[in-house]
């Protein structure tokens, strides 16, 4: 897996992304603090309003970012979010009102909706070999659980001598660190792409996204994956502190068992998924989520809620880290900005609705509740994606065209038949594929 670190522009991109990620999780533990400082035992409720937030942003925002991120170069783009964010995270420690919280989180998540899928995109163009980008994928899974792991380890040490108000300084570090990597390598320019109207660059995505199955079926793993998420990060805060009586140290601790189990995963899916098809092992590991949340109401003692959160981990990015896979082949490399902006939009608006549901849930009638109605939530999501994304999903698909002239470019190599011409090639939805064939095609049958 460490063998795609040999690729200098990747090295320093995968060095920008752990430093930003290492900031942005001591923001993440401080974030967490400064709500209970504010609000006490609603602390859930204000931090899954402030997560919903961030989630607005990221919904509405990327898409439209995306759009725009056709025509400019990715290296000043990237840089002048990594600045804008820095910007904003010097102001956190200033925070005495709940609603200030709010603002500043919106602020900052916007320029994140705008750098993080631009970043995902120009990983399949710096690596195309498709090993070593899923070599890629699991290094930068890899680094979210360093992240997970790493920054409340950090955070736990650094709130020994220093208030939680001075993690935000790691924050700002992170982000202008992340600039000065990013400016020191050549990135490969957009791809061309013919001239569309901004309603059509800002949608493209998110119908190519819509209209494959196998994506259709990831936007179901997603709300598995959220509601999981959801209440591990909303709620680790109360039931360590509240629940457990337990202090700020062992809250860091927990969110770490977490990161550690999602870490293993990603270690090991590199060998995984040169066996294992994608969509069996992202289904297996939902499975794991949804029987994590649905042991969770039994869980009475710190020690046991250690073990849940490292399994929870482990389900979290066996199910998630394959994603950037599906929206490869997904895609051609020119749509590929527009299709990670459509995942990385859709993905959080399941958040938008599991943040606020493990917050207010937590906050009004109970975590032991609350573990379960995200449980039935999850489990519903698994069933409907093994729906979604049919078991046989070949890269090669045969199809007909009806509507295409004799002499196009793109039939070069199909066979003229009644009505058409048919061919099979590696299908995505593009101008000439506007849908997904519905069925197999049989001698004398179209799809």
């Amino acid at each position: 897996m460490l063998q795609v670190l040999t690729n200098r522009v990747y090295r320093r991109l995968f060095l920008a992304q752990g430093i930003a990620l290492l900031g942005t999780g001591l923001a993440t533990v401080a974030l967490g603090l400064l709500a209970y400082d504010l609000a006490g035992a609603d602390a859930g409720a204000v931090l899954g309003t402030a997560l919903a937030v961030k989630m607005v942003a990221y919904v509405g925002v990327a898409p439209v970012a995306a759009a725009f991120a056709e025509r400019l170069p990715r290296r000043t783009m990237l840089v002048s979010l990594d600045l804008v964010r820095a910007a904003v995270a010097v102001l956190l420690p200033f925070v005495t009102e709940i609603w200030q919280v709010y603002v500043l989180i919106f602020a900052l998540q916007s320029a994140s909706a705008g750098f993080t899928p631009a970043f995902q995109a120009t990983i399949p163009d710096v690596l195309p070999d498709e090993r070593d980008y899923t070599r890629a994928l699991s290094l930068s899974r890899l680094a979210y659980d360093l992240e997970s792991l790493a920054s409340p380890m950090l955070a736990a040490a650094l709130l020994t001598v220093v208030s939680f108000h001075g993690l935000f300084t790691g924050t700002v570090i992170g982000f202008l660190a992340s600039a000065l990597l990013v400016v020191s390598v050549v990135l490969p320019s957009p791809k061309p792409v013919e001239r569309r109207s901004i309603y059509d660059r800002t949608t493209r995505g998110l119908r190519i996204y819509l209209a494959t199955p196998r994506l259709r079926g990831l936007l179901a793993l997603n709300l598995a994956v959220a509601a999981a998420g959801a209440m591990v990060i909303v709620n680790t805060v109360v039931l360590v502190q509240a629940g457990y009586g337990l202090g700020q140290r062992e809250t860091a601790l927990a969110l770490a068992a977490f990161g550690g189990g999602s870490m293993i995963a990603a270690l090991l899916l590199p060998r995984l998924l040169d066996s294992v098809p994608d969509r069996r092992a992202m289904l297996a590991g939902a499975v794991l989520l949804v029987l994590g949340l649905f042991v969770g109401p039994a869980i009475a003692s710190y020690a046991l809620l250690l073990p849940l959160w490292f399994a929870l981990g482990l389900g979290y990015s066996l199910t998630q880290t394959p994603a950037g896979r599906l929206l490869r082949r997904s895609s051609h490399p020119e749509d590929r900005p527009a299709l990670f902006a459509a995942q990385f939009a859709l993905s959080h608006a399941c958040w938008l609705v599991t943040y606020p549901a493990a917050g207010w849930l937590g906050a009004t009638v109970g975590l032991p509740f609350t573990f379960t109605a995200l449980g039935i939530a999850a489990g519903l999501a698994v069933v409907l994606a093994m729906r979604l994304w049919p078991a046989p999903d070949p890269d090669e698909i045969e199809h007909i065209h009806t509507s295409l002239e004799d002499g196009h470019p793109h039939l070069a190599d199909a066979v003229p038949i009644a009505g058409g011409h048919r061919h099979r090639h590696a299908f995505v939805i593009d101008r000439l594929h506007p849908q997904w064939p519905r069925a197999p095609l049989s001698d004398d049958a179209a799809s």
